[in-house]
């Protein structure tokens, strides 16, 4: 009788916490966002203050990228989810 196998996948506590900060840069810039466009004056200040929440999340976002590129164990679980070569 054969039993059926089943692989455990796991998540890469490094990978979750660089998410984690990617959602919420990216949250926190939407919210922003949206804050702005709700006004019907956009000063100097909220306009400097969207461009420096961008670049975090886009921080955020290049790092966590990174690290799914670099990190093995990230690499053999993109493969064993057929989601990389």
């Amino acid at each position: 009788m054969s039993h059926p196998q089943y692989v455990k996948t796991g998540i890469c506590e490094k990978y979750q916490t660089l998410l984690e900060e990617c959602e919420r840069a990216l949250a926190i810039w939407n919210q922003h966002r949206a804050e702005v466009v709700k006004s019907a004056v956009i000063a100097k200040e909220a306009g400097d203050e969207l461009l420096r929440l961008q670049a975090k999340y886009a921080r955020a976002y290049t790092v966590l990228q990174n690290h799914a590129r670099l990190c093995t164990f990230c690499q053999l679980m993109a493969r064993i989810e057929g989601r990389g070569a």
